[in-house]
């Protein structure tokens, strides 16, 4: 049976898409069977594996229309993907409507579930319908935080909001990391707010980071991974080293 993570921050331009796309494509080189479930209107993680955003069906018609998400799901080598575009932003307020609102992704990616290794699912920058329901279908969530100045008080907010999401709609949801990201060496400065999330989240924490690294903000407008636009860029080491631990943190998770 696969694992559902859900990658989510309420902050945006935390590395959120970046990290989704690019886990997904290291995680798919390393041979594991990945599904990419774009639950963001803005369709960037789509577009950042090389899919059309104007792809239909979409995880709109799936989630709205019952359209089996076998026949929405692209086939790229870098992972499966489920994608996403504009149209989705009206979802938020058809799932309003709807019996069991809160868990139609989660009855979807259950149906498909054991196809993968791995589903990760990129949501929205904001804490509405689409994440709820991304959240609830989740096994896990994967938290990109940006080393900068309100870090850790957005990091408090999103554990008080998953806390609440796990005692009354989820309680099988569990944090499956914390990642730095946009993490500069060569300042004290993201060093100390580093510091400062392992003394927070202990080894919830990911040893790897992922720096600041222009190839990595290039990547998206040419539809690939990292892995596959710039192979010895500092990024894709990055996100190369950062599947390999996620694997082994979940292999260690298995045994225990």
């Amino acid at each position: 049976m696969g694992k559902i993570i859900a990658i989510a921050n309420q902050k945006g331009g935390v590395g959120k898409t970046t990290t989704c796309v690019n886990l997904c494509a290291a995680l798919t080189e390393s041979g594991a069977r990945v599904l990419l479930c774009d639950m963001d209107p803005q369709g960037n993680a789509s577009s950042g594996l090389g899919v059309d955003r104007n792809a239909t069906p979409s995880i709109y018609d799936v989630l709205i229309s019952d359209i089996p998400p076998a026949e929405a799901i692209v086939k790229t080598k870098f992972g499966d993907v489920l994608p996403s575009n504009k149209i989705l932003s009206g979802a938020a307020v058809e799932l309003v409507t709807m019996p069991d609102r809160e868990f139609v992704l989660k009855n979807v990616l259950t149906s498909i579930k054991s196809s993968y290794d791995y589903i990760l699912i990129d949501c929205p920058p904001s804490l509405e319908m689409l994440t709820l329901n991304s959240l609830c279908a989740a096994d896990t969530v994967l938290v990109p935080v940006q080393c900068e100045y309100f870090a850790l008080e957005g990091l408090s907010n999103l554990m008080t909001t998953l806390r609440m999401i796990k005692k009354s709609l989820n309680p099988h949801l569990e944090i499956e990391g914390v990642l730095l990201t946009m993490f500069d060496a060569r300042t004290n400065f993201s060093s100390q707010v580093a510091a400062e999330i392992k003394k927070f989240l202990g080894n919830k924490t990911y040893k790897v980071a992922i720096p600041r690294n222009v190839r990595l903000s290039e990547a998206p407008s040419h539809g690939l991974p990292i892995t596959a636009y710039d192979r010895h860029s500092r990024g894709s080491v990055a996100y190369i080293e950062l599947a390999k631990e996620f694997k082994k943190r979940n292999a260690a998770a298995r045994r225990a």
